[in-house]
């Protein structure tokens, strides 16, 4: 496995409040990093860092090269989409294929709406489509240029079961192709089931970087025990909750 995304020191203020405070993790080919911390701990701010939206005020991410012809080394799925409620889904796409500048929109089209399982659906307007289904164009968009890393902020969030289980199929397959994936949840049962790693952040400070496993029997508890229960134990042993 390399490398493909290196989080150092990475500071954010705004103004007098620090968001982020020493940031620094790496993230390896076709891995799976969930962040998780309760409201107000830095998880979008770090995520929109690494996704480019935002500058940290100290530190640095240093991401792939972006393939050629292609915009952007990191996808981006923001957990409020900028999709086109009025364009049909293979109009999104290929809008943002042209403002990624991927050297062939058409063929990028073609892959996403395959890989997405949405070839059906590509004529029809997003604000015909169930949420499950907009949520997996969101995620389509952020993978338009075929970036080797993919930031997503609450994929899940506003689902049903059904619909979260298949836009997780959808995620975990790209990372089984070697998407690196780094994804925030409010939902930890989800870093869990499908994070190989967990980074827990609190009031803008790392406290945790492991496998969900290493965090449940670092508060004592059994592997097989409630994580979410884990989760808040750990919290708490360390003063923030």
């Amino acid at each position: 496995m390399s490398t493909v995304l290196s989080v150092r020191a990475v500071v954010k203020r705004y103004g007098e409040l620090e968001a982020l405070r020493g940031i620094s993790f790496d993230a390896e080919a076709g891995e799976v990093v969930a962040v998780v911390g309760p409201n107000g701990a830095g998880k979008t701010t770090l995520l929109s860092i690494i996704a480019g939206t935002q500058r940290p005020s100290e530190g640095s991410v240093t991401g792939p090269a972006p393939a050629a012809g292609a915009g952007s080394a990191v996808g981006w799925a923001p957990q409020q989409p900028a999709l086109y409620a009025k364009l049909s889904v293979a109009e999104n796409l290929r809008l943002f294929a042209r403002l990624e500048r991927v050297a062939d929109p058409e063929q990028a089209v073609g892959r996403m709406l395959a890989q997405s399982g949405l070839s059906e659906r590509a004529d029809e307007r997003l604000d015909r489509l169930s949420g499950g289904n907009r949520q997996r164009v969101n995620v389509a968009i952020g993978l338009i240029a075929d970036p080797p890393v993919l930031a997503l902020d609450e994929p899940s969030a506003s689902l049903d079961p059904g619909q979260r289980e298949r836009l997780w199929e959808f995620i975990c397959g790209l990372a089984k192709k070697g998407t690196s994936v780094v994804f925030s949840s409010h939902n930890v049962g989800e870093a869990q089931r499908y994070a190989g790693r967990v980074i827990v952040l609190d009031e803008g400070d790392l406290l945790f970087d492991g496998t969900p496993q290493a965090l449940m029997r670092e508060t004592g508890q059994g592997e097989s025990a409630d994580f979410e229960r884990a989760f808040v134990a750990f919290l708490a042993e360390r003063g923030r909750r």
